[in-house]
């Protein structure tokens, strides 16, 4: 079962990746604010960007295993201010991970908690999955803080358990159930 895309919120749409996403994609992508807890490293190629919307395009939302990113944009302006990514684990696809980034002009507006509440709310209620995970760096303030508001249970905290190009870090690992959620 793949999933229908676009999802809408009273202010965004999450929708596929588009050519014209490009210029945003590269510009959040390469701010030292937004990659400072991020997988990926600074410079990020604007050959890399151009690939990573170019998969992302063709990518069947909802395949267990396979990572799907989606666009975040304003529907005021039509705007492209982020992403949410989730994928299905692949031996267990009720069981989903997700993850989220703005570009630094859009924090601290409530549309992170926007668009993971509404991506959310569509594993759990449309498409059948039972728990949902996620992880962020322990000072990443304002990612734990999203997720314990949006009702996530933190379970780990995992010690240099990956590698940030320079030094080890740390995580901290967080759990929600779909009987939670529904609550």
């Amino acid at each position: 079962m793949t999933m229908p895309i676009p999802l809408e919120t009273e202010r965004l749409v999450i929708r596929r990746f588009q050519d014209a996403d490009l210029d945003p994609f590269y510009s959040y992508r390469n701010d030292t604010d937004v990659a400072k807890y991020q997988n990926w490293s600074i410079p990020f190629p604007r050959e890399e960007a151009k690939e990573r919307i170019k998969e992302m395009k063709s990518v069947a939302p909802g395949a267990p295993g396979v990572m799907c990113q989606l666009a975040v944009e304003l529907q005021a302006t039509c705007e492209m201010v982020g992403d949410v990514a989730f994928w299905l684990d692949k031996r267990e696809p009720r069981r989903a991970t997700i993850g989220c980034t703005l570009a630094r002009a859009y924090w601290r507006q409530g549309l992170a908690l926007e668009a993971v509440s509404r991506l959310l709310d569509y594993l759990f209620t449309e498409h059948n999955i039972h728990r949902v995970v996620a992880d962020c760096d322990p000072d990443n303030t304002a990612s734990f803080r999203l997720l314990e508001r949006l009702g996530f249970r933190r379970e780990g905290h995992f010690v240099e358990s990956f590698w940030l190009g320079d030094h080890w870090g740390d995580e901290y690992y967080y759990g929600i159930l779909e009987r939670e959620w529904k609550k």
